[in-house]
């Protein structure tokens, strides 16, 4: 039985290593996919991938760069600090075709031109990336996600020789900008990336930096050339799925501008009613400072205690100033001290820096916001003549 058991782990172990040194055949193709935008937050801006398809081998599977390691310690503390590591994947094509098919989401296909031995290389570094001591990597959502990684592997397999021209319909963009135009502005999802990400998000692309995107990978790559110029990067190109068009609802009544838009009427009907019977509504402005602190330190903390590049310098804290959480002992009393009233003047001229960042471009805020940073002058004009005329 023993010697039966080890003649069976020879051949395993034999199969493996020769799996690992598969030569590809004449035909094979390698082919770059690109799926469409889903329904939700984290699908909304498509997905890329690598086909590997070799009949002669029985070959036909996908790798691509955006597999969440669900097993790694603290997985959620390491993705608010953008630590976590993300993983390289293999699917095999049928299953990769009918899982997008599913969820309705697009696929096109671009045959890449390549020599035997660019194939060769090219899918001996996809087998080699997918080891387990290799699978991870440190994602960052701007420079190493699963659509930069398709063209970083695409220059090493020849050899950094791919020229990108820029498409025809290239237009200069802000990273915000391009963000953006995936999504609703009016959404909550927008709402948040727009607070989280800062003003480093709105400088300038350079063009090659547009391929953070997986849909900008199609377009850079359908126009890319190898050879010095003399031959295109992709062979042909083909769409396996089209997305079906289905109505999705969009109820207003449900977006970020009209729910801050109600809650924003109701501050100012509050700030009427405190103004025409000469009184304040200590439970309001303890309500406004708690919550305007809070997101000021989350805000503090994901510039600071994180490695997200894109939180850098985020002028979101203009209006959710973090120090507003201290002092909050002020609102309890009925005379509050001298610079506490300076510091409500502080605050409204905070908002108005905030107006000149948004009109000069230095920072593009989110539309849902406009009702509230409104909402939230008129409370501290309040805050300022109330406190003065009681003193």
């Amino acid at each position: 039985m023993k010697k039966i058991l080890l003649f069976f782990i020879f051949v395993f172990l034999f199969s493996f290593s020769r799996a690992q040194e598969i030569q590809l055949s004449p035909n094979a193709e390698i082919s770059v996919l690109t799926v469409g935008p889903g329904p939700s937050l984290n699908d909304a801006f498509g997905h890329n991938a690598f086909r590997i398809k070799d009949p002669k081998n029985g070959i036909d599977v996908t790798y691509g760069y955006g597999e969440y390691d669900f097993d790694a310690p603290n997985f959620y503390l390491k993705f608010a600090q953008g630590k976590l590591n993300y993983l390289i994947s293999k699917t095999d094509f049928n299953r990769f075709y009918q899982v997008y098919r599913y969820y309705n989401r697009s696929i096109k296909e671009q045959t890449l031109n390549l020599s035997e031995a660019e194939k060769q290389k090219l899918y001996d570094y996809l087998i080699n990336n997918y080891k387990p001591e290799n699978r991870a990597y440190l994602y960052d959502f701007f420079f190493d996600n699963c659509a930069t990684k398709i063209k970083d592997v695409a220059r090493f397999a020849l050899n950094n020789n791919i020229k990108f021209n820029l498409p025809e319909d290239y237009k200069e963009a802000t990273f915000r900008t391009m963000i953006q135009k995936n999504l609703n502005k009016n959404s909550w999802g927008s709402l948040g990336i727009d607070i989280a990400l800062g003003s480093v998000i709105d400088r300038q692309a350079a063009a090659e930096d547009h391929m953070f995107l997986p849909k900008n990978i199609y377009a850079f790559f359908e126009n890319a050339s190898i050879k010095n110029g003399k031959e295109p990067l992709v062979k042909n190109s083909q769409i396996i799925y089209t997305k079906k068009k289905i109505p999705i609802p969009n109820s207003f009544l449900t977006s970020p501008l009209f729910i801050l838009g109600l809650i924003g009427l109701f501050i100012i009907y509050i700030t009427y009613k405190d103004y025409k019977n000469t009184t304040r509504s200590k439970w309001l402005d303890v309500t406004l400072f708690s919550l305007n602190g809070i997101i000021g330190i989350f805000i503090l903390l994901l510039w600071f205690a994180t490695d997200h590049k894109g939180t850098h310098q985020n002028y979101n804290l203009l209006w959710a100033f973090a120090l507003n959480i201290l002092v909050i002992g002020q609102l309890f009393k009925k005379k509050v001290s001298g610079w506490f009233i300076k510091y409500i003047k502080l605050l409204i001229i905070l908002l108005c820096l905030l107006t000149l960042h948004w009109i000069i471009g230095v920072q593009v805020f989110a539309i849902g916001l406009i009702p509230l940073l409104i909402a939230l002058g008129v409370r501290y004009l309040f805050l300022i003549k109330h406190y003065s005329t009681n003193r």
